[in-house]
């Protein structure tokens, strides 16, 4: 089939075990690799993340380029962070086979996307994360970025269904967490449609999902280092009280109690009935005692 210019011919399941072969590659647990062959299921994706002519798409883990051909056309740019070097290394000639007028469009970042920081990253500074993340390290690539590249404000990721649950999760449930609380300093965070298991290749035992983010304002001036040290506290021990689950992080019970009435909580709630701001003023209340 032609294309037209500044079009990209997606990769079908032909094409994703062709470059497969070619490159010797059997995905691994280990990467969390599980590649997309379906084009339908990768412009529902790029539908879905509600690009502009002028975003510059930061896309982890672009594997064989499914995802990647279809962000070419819709975006000025996209940057493909990479940890396999031979994944790494055939993303720009895939590009220019299947999608030659937009190659120029793509940059490929060889690198752990745990690792970069914004100084990797040339300008203009990615402005869209959209990515099917490897599910074992999905949360911290997610706040990793979020927290090191201000310049992000939308994003659209591909996560294990689980994952994308306890992302969204809003206070009150048993998903809402460590990872619902620190998404929620950094983003508005919703869920945005199931993924069928058949679209990857090979088909994982899990189900996926997609996740929605738009960047908002930190609810608080409070040090983030100080707001999540009091979250990953509350929530070491969840079932306890807050009087109980903080007194570590406070220096006692007793302080632990003092510092959440000065904030306006009550000592007696679960980490798990809080917002991210109610934890932002814990941690402005107890500046100082947390050890």
């Amino acid at each position: 089939m032609e294309q037209h210019a500044n079009q990209a011919r997606l990769l079908g399941p032909a094409d994703v075990r062709r470059l497969a072969g070619e490159l010797g590659i059997r995905p691994t647990k280990r990467l969390g690799q599980n590649f997309v062959h379906d084009s339908n299921t990768v412009r529902r994706i790029v539908g879905a993340a509600g690009l502009t002519a002028e975003d510059v798409v930061l896309e982890v883990g672009p594997g064989l380029g499914s995802l990647t051909l279809a962000l070419l056309p819709e975006s000025a740019g996209v940057v493909a962070v990479e940890i396999d070097p031979v994944l790494a290394e055939r993303l720009p000639r895939t590009a220019a086979e299947f999608a030659p007028e937009l190659r120029d469009r793509l940059r490929v970042l060889p690198a752990d996307a745990l690792r970069v920081r914004a100084a990797d990253f040339a300008e203009p500074q990615p402005t869209a994360l959209v990515a099917n993340l490897p599910y074992n390290v999905a949360v911290p690539v997610v706040l990793h970025l979020l927290a090191e590249l201000p310049s992000l404000r939308t994003g659209l990721v591909m996560v294990q269904s689980e994952v994308a649950d306890r992302l969204a999760a809003k206070p009150g449930g048993r998903t809402y967490g460590v990872p619902s609380v620190k998404a929620a300093w950094f983003a508005d965070v919703r869920r945005a449609g199931p993924v069928p298991r058949n679209v990857f290749w090979p088909v994982p035992n899990v189900d996926s999902g997609l996740v929605s983010f738009s960047r908002v304002d930190p609810p608080s001036a409070a040090p983030r280092a100080q707001v999540f040290a009091a979250v990953d506290a509350a929530f070491a021990q969840r079932r306890k009280t807050l009087r109980a689950a903080l007194s570590g992080w406070a220096g006692s019970a007793a302080r632990a109690e003092e510092v959440l009435r000065a904030a306006g909580v009550d000592p007696s709630a679960r980490g798990e009935q809080l917002t991210v701001a109610d934890f932002a003023r814990v941690a402005e209340a107890g500046a100082g005692s947390a050890r």
